[in-house]
């Protein structure tokens, strides 16, 4: 979660790749653009009434694209000096953070360290972008579970599945279909690291479009 109370900075190589993202803008498709538009108007109309907006982002496992979504949300709201911002992830299921997503936002410069409370199912970890702000922690969770709201918040279904499965999510103020291609399909293959860095990159470079687009 990030509250984003005062001006953050991010760590460096994130600095770096955020900056790297807004160049990569012009990649988004001109429909994919009006869907995260619908996303920087929630912001912006929350901003207008003084209000603190809310993300679940959601997927089947919560185990790869809601925890990057979730991430890059809450660096974005760093990058851009957002006001307050409050971003969850969750699944219709628990599983894991998988631990190649884990890899992943580490090679790219998250801080990422496991906690001392060692589940062999489903660990907890410190994750930080910022050295001025307390660690998030990261580990799956069923989208109505703790510490997800409850109430006045959008959901964001980043997979078809979980899409599917949830076509009313209870206590939603806004409900946003945005589908990713899952990494998972290239677990064990030689392109593995390649299509974790892609995925990762594309989340990142269209919620950092919709972000950049808020008005507050």
């Amino acid at each position: 979660m990030n509250t984003n109370e005062t001006t953050l900075s991010l760590i460096p190589a994130l600095q770096a790749y955020g900056e790297s993202l807004e160049k990569e803008f012009s990649l988004i498709p001109f429909e994919r653009r009006r869907y995260l538009m619908s996303l920087s108007d929630y912001f912006s109309n929350k901003f207008l009434h003084q209000q603190t907006p809310k993300i679940i982002v959601i997927c089947t496992h919560n185990s790869r694209r809601s925890h990057l979504g979730q991430l890059w949300l809450a660096v974005g709201a760093d990058y851009y000096q957002l006001p307050a911002v409050k971003t969850y992830s969750g699944g219709t299921e628990a599983t894991a953070f998988n631990p190649r997503a884990v890899a992943t936002i580490k090679s790219i410069g998250f801080e990422v360290r496991q906690t001392a409370y060692h589940s062999p199912t489903n660990p907890i970890y410190n994750v930080r972008w910022s050295n001025q702000a307390s660690s998030y922690q990261a580990f799956s969770k069923k989208y109505d579970d703790a510490p997800n709201p409850t109430k006045n918040f959008a959901a964001i279904m980043v997979c078809t599945e979980a899409d599917a499965d949830c076509p009313y999510v209870a206590g939603a103020d806004f409900r946003l279909s945005l589908p990713y291609e899952d990494p998972k399909a290239f677990d064990e293959t030689s392109q593995e690291r390649e299509k974790y860095a892609e995925r990762c990159r594309q989340i990142g470079r269209e919620l950092f479009y919709a972000l950049s687009q808020v008005k507050f």
